[in-house]
């Protein structure tokens, strides 16, 4: 029988992870306008509502976010996307509005803020892992942008590393909708436990 809910976010090994939940990608001065309006109604403040109730219990929350050189050295070149944030008006660089976590979510406590200035996953990008399992960490709650790139990456990178994922539905963001429910339907649905946000809370709160 699969353990319960509550048994995998118990906070005794659980961390909240928040994917690129930042201004210059789902916040104000987001030059993706359908993401950060997909983000707005709903997810944004499910992430801020699961950030408190992790505090309350002691669950850490990090806050993902991309933070490149201000010349964007070293940062990549080798897929069109990236290309995209070369040319975009909002630069992701260190120190910029843009890359600060938004302010309905906040960094609060013990909160840690791990930017990566390469690749599309904070495995890859940041001490992340070695993080974790010095703390023996077992289960990432994953929740932000985008389910159409991050999200799935973030997850895979997780479970090949042998971490628990538990992403609520309400909690993540992409386009369009249906893509969304496909990508949940076909592919996470398969590699992590798929809730909702209250459910998460609920665990937390026994």
């Amino acid at each position: 029988m699969a353990p319960d809910l509550r048994s995998i976010v118990d906070s005794r090994h659980t961390v909240l992870l928040l994917q690129e939940c930042q201004k210059g990608v789902i916040g104000d001065l987001s030059a993706l306008p359908e993401m950060a309006a997909a983000a707005k109604v709903t997810m944004i403040p499910n992430v801020a509502r699961l950030a408190e109730g992790a505090r309350a219990v002691g669950v850490r929350v990090i806050h993902a976010t991309a933070a490149h050189q201000p010349d964007m050295w070293g940062s990549n070149t080798n897929a069109r996307l990236f290309h995209g944030a070369k040319r975009s008006p909002v630069k992701l660089v260190m120190g910029a509005e843009a890359v600060e976590p938004l302010d309905e979510i906040g960094v609060k406590g013990n909160d840690i803020v791990l930017p990566r200035q390469h690749g599309l996953s904070p495995f890859q990008g940041t001490e992340i892992d070695s993080l974790l399992r010095n703390e023996g960490i077992h289960t990432i709650v994953l929740v932000g942008v985008s389910v159409n790139v991050a999200i799935p990456n973030v997850a895979f990178d997780a479970v090949n590393r042998s971490y628990q994922v538990v992403i609520p539905r309400d909690a993540v963001a992409g386009t369009p909708a249906e893509y969304v429910d496909q990508v949940f339907a076909n592919t996470l649905s398969y590699i992590a436990t798929v809730t909702t946000t209250d459910d998460v809370l609920a665990a937390w709160q026994s």
